[in-house]
């Protein structure tokens, strides 16, 4: 168990959290860690103060919604503006930038998801033991949401899928910042 607050820091409920994680390494009974589980979601749950200073935990279908519409929010100008379409061509033949542009991607939406500290963000159940379902689930949810909204509007033609996809990676970044935006602010 991790030391208590200092008198100057009253605990709140992301000590409670710290707490109830701490226990997920000594609680090996399967009905105990379920208990233990619906102890922490209760926890994530109890709002301080409105939707800032909540602790988030896990990713259901209402953050994979808010995301969505975060990616909307941020994604539609790129939808309607031809420079995404120029952008999609440049890295097209640019596969280093390319990969330079995703990378920083995922690096940015961590950093907005975890580092930035707009919430209390904790990981949960990751993917492969390392990978935050939350960053997973905004990077999917907005590239599903590039993709779909710019092929129903006809910015991309999948007849040449290396540029379509590029070209959705374009508007992934924005639409990617946007998603964890959308997910988080809320406070769910």
């Amino acid at each position: 168990m991790s030391a208590p607050p200092a008198d100057d820091d009253p605990p709140d409920v992301s000590d409670l959290v710290d707490e109830l994680e701490d226990l997920d390494d000594v609680v090996d009974d399967p009905d105990a860690r379920r208990r233990l589980d619906e102890l922490k979601h209760l926890a994530g749950d109890i709002q301080e103060g409105g939707a800032f200073g909540q602790v988030i935990y896990g990713f259901d279908r209402h953050d994979a919604a808010e995301a969505v519409l975060g990616a909307l929010l941020f994604g539609i100008p790129m939808a309607v503006e031809g420079g995404t379409n120029e952008a999609g061509a440049f890295v097209a033949s640019n596969p280093a930038l390319l990969a330079g542009s995703l990378a920083a991607t995922v690096a940015v939406v961590h950093g907005v998801l975890y580092v930035a500290e707009f919430q209390d963000v904790r990981v949960a159940d990751p993917f492969f033991g390392f990978l935050p379902r939350r960053l997973v689930g905004v990077l999917a949810a907005s590239g599903a949401t590039a993709a779909v909204l710019l092929t129903a509007w006809g910015r991309v033609s999948w007849t040449d899928p290396w540029l379509a996809a590029c070209t959705v990676a374009v508007a992934l970044t924005p639409m990617a910042i946007g998603a964890a935006l959308g997910d988080i602010l809320p406070g769910s």
